[in-house]
């Protein structure tokens, strides 16, 4: 049994169910475009398959169109997004279908970007092709949650992370925290920091740590988490399979991060934003000679604004921020009203300490119902460790 031929589902669920596969090999790759993935059927047999493989590439339905093993007049395609009806780096994906001579679309989400929402569908149907919209709506909406938020809020998905023991430390009394989880867990981060357009931290945990912020992963590390789902009509070599570093923004009020820092040092090579209220010439001109690009934010309560800091990342065309900061970066988030998602990785550790911290701090709430609420969408053992997956309400 092939993995989209689950039992109990219709004929186009299991169809969209292998392009949903498909969709999820552009994870990291896309950003901030969306997966997407596409299958065609001809009498009752594919015959072409693809997806969006990275940002710039042609569109899933092109893809496909381009791995078909036969003529594809009279197939049905299937599609988790809304074909796109406008030019953008690459044509629109309607005409490819119209030309193609494809009797019906199957469609998953709608596309909720102004330039499309609704108008692909239409298109469509005017050429006289038929269209079925809405087939395993929430799977193809959750698969892209993170575009669904930025091309409706222009600001990034912020994903707040943090590894921490058993009774809530994220360091021990002396602050050593090398290392809370295991291999695992600390591979799984780095498979997220793939996953996510940008890594925010504070500029304390460059000073002390001098953090690389990198994705440290070789691409058969990806390949075994089952990133990729393998197509007998896209040859391996057409596959991006290489890890993709994430741009590094750091929180730094009064521009006190080192020169020497790796972040600083390796600028230009990987895309470095330095956040900062700070207006000091001959400082923000030493950094971007190293090829950083200060950020100059306003200031709230001494501190940059982080509502306006995620504004600029959003006409950056950041989509996503994944943030790995210590217990004041993740208040200030809480503050604000700012965090869609926490990660959490439980150690079954105990270290103890009323001095030690934990992962959020500033004053915290006074009463329980104050607290700040999550929904717990998923739970996964990773070794000896837990990760939780919450979305925010």
């Amino acid at each position: 049994m092939n993995a989209y031929e689950i039992k109990d589902e219709s004929v186009d669920q299991r169809y969209m169910r292998r392009a949903l596969d498909l969709a999820r090999n552009g994870l990291g790759w896309t950003n901030p475009n969306p997966m997407v993935g596409a299958v065609i059927v001809k009498d009752g047999c594919i015959i072409g398959e693809g997806w969006h493989t990275k940002c710039g590439n042609l569109h899933a339905e092109r893809e496909a169109f381009a791995h078909c093993s036969e003529d594809p007049t009279g197939a049905t395609i299937y599609v988790t997004l809304e074909p796109c009806c406008h030019w953008g780096k690459t044509p629109p994906c309607t005409k490819a279908i119209i030309e193609n001579k494809i009797a019906r679309v199957v469609i998953g989400a709608p596309d909720p970007n102004p330039l499309v929402a609704g108008k692909g569908a239409a298109q469509l149907r005017e050429a006289g092709i038929e269209v079925v919209e809405g087939v395993l709506l929430e799977e193809c909406r959750a698969l892209n949650k993170v575009f669904f938020w930025y091309i409706q809020n222009k600001r990034p998905y912020v994903v707040a992370k943090y590894a921490m023991t058993l009774d809530g430390k994220i360091a021990t009394r002396t602050g050593a925290s090398s290392w809370i989880t295991g291999e695992e867990a600390r591979k799984h981060v780095h498979i997220q920091r793939h996953r996510f357009a940008a890594i925010m931290v504070g500029v304390n945990t460059i000073i002390n740590d001098n953090s690389q912020l990198t994705c440290r992963l070789s691409s058969d590390d990806l390949l075994s988490e089952s990133l990729h789902h393998t197509s007998l009509f896209v040859p391996v070599e057409d596959v991006e399979d290489r890890p993709s570093h994430p741009a590094r923004v750091v929180l730094d009020s009064t521009l006190r991060i080192p020169l020497s820092s790796y972040v600083v040092q390796t600028a230009s090579e990987i895309p470095t934003f330095i956040a900062t209220t700070s207006t000091d010439a001959e400082r923000i001109r030493d950094l971007e000679a190293w090829g950083c690009t200060v950020l100059v934010a306003k200031a709230r309560d001494g501190q940059v604004d982080l509502h306006d800091v995620m504004d600029q990342l959003g006409a950056l065309s950041f989509d996503s921020v994944y943030v790995e900061g210590g217990p004041t970066v993740h208040a200030s988030l809480v503050r604000e009203g700012l965090i869609n998602e926490v990660h959490a990785y439980v150690a079954p550790k105990i270290f103890g300490g009323t001095t030690a911290p934990g992962p959020v701090g500033g004053t915290g709430v006074a009463r329980p119902d104050d607290a700040f609420m999550a929904n717990v969408k998923r739970v996964e053992r990773l070794g000896n460790d837990i990760f939780f997956e919450c979305e925010v309400n």
